[in-house]
């Protein structure tokens, strides 16, 4: 997958996080290296969205407690350049667009990446590499042919795709993808799953999610939370148990496994 010396992209260890007087986060320890590919599973309310935060550096660890907090290497940065090499594709950006910049194209929703803006504005000045560089990235996504479209009268699925376009312009060296189905019907869902296998091959991918039917092939390791915590990680094969599932859940599932994708039963 990535044919560079391995490196931490994440590194984080006895994380307690607050929300006033209420401990959201508990006893995080986490570790991700650049040749693995994670998904951090858990039901709504379990901390995903808290850990996401952490991820970005828009929270902070609880300093009462010694701890480590590390993204690739370092425990300090700048946040504008910390979003260039982690690219973060949430919901609520897809939302940010959809809602305030729905005059963008599909091109200017991939050159915004550069300011980290939502769309792209008079004052904004991109080279003509850089347009080169934003229609490659719309080519390798399958919208090049429309590149002229706005958000507005985009679907779901092809907004989602420009979002993802977005964190591609600025080459990041990992992924984390915020329940990136949502919204989408089953044939957007497997477009878009097929796709982030494709990048899955390219850049290591942490993706964030309920659904354990979204946990593809090329995921090879697996945090659960439950209740701020991190329950249990590890190897895929090892974590995704039936038995697992069901504490982090809290309901009698059963795991199944048919062409090559997860999905549960209730017992």
């Amino acid at each position: 997958m990535n044919e560079l010396k391995k490196y931490n992209i994440i590194n984080f260890e006895n994380i307690y996080v607050n929300y006033g007087m209420t401990t959201v986060l508990k006893d995080i320890n986490l570790k991700i290296n650049s040749d693995e590919n994670w998904a951090v599973l858990g039901p709504n309310g379990s901390g995903k969205s808290t850990l996401i935060k952490l991820f970005s550096h828009d929270i902070y660890p609880n300093t009462e407690y010694n701890f480590k907090k590390e993204i690739f290497n370092k425990d300090r940065w700048n946040i504008f350049e910390l979003r260039k090499k982690l690219g973060i594709v949430t919901n609520d950006l897809h939302n940010r667009f959809l809602y305030q910049g729905a005059n963008a194209t599909s091109i200017d929703v991939v050159l915004s990446g550069y300011e980290g803006s939502i769309g792209v504005f008079s004052h904004h000045k991109f080279s003509a590499e850089q347009y080169k560089d934003a229609e490659d990235v719309l080519k390798y996504l399958g919208l090049l042919e429309i590149k002229d479209k706005k958000v507005a009268h985009m679907s779901t699925g092809q907004l989602r795709r420009c979002v993802i376009g977005r964190s591609l312009i600025n080459s990041p060296q990992a992924f984390i993808l915020d329940e990136p189905t949502t919204g989408l019907d089953i044939k957007s869902k497997q477009s878009f799953l097929s796709l982030i296998q494709k990048l899955a091959k390219k850049i290591p991918i942490i993706l964030i999610t309920h659904d354990i039917t979204e946990i593809f092939s090329e995921i090879t390791h697996v945090a659960l939370m439950y209740d701020g915590m991190i329950y249990k990680q590890g190897e895929k094969d090892d974590i995704l148990t039936s038995e697992n599932l069901s504490k982090v859940f809290g309901l009698e599932l059963e795991l199944k496994k048919e062409n090559n994708r997860f999905f549960v039963i209730p017992k």
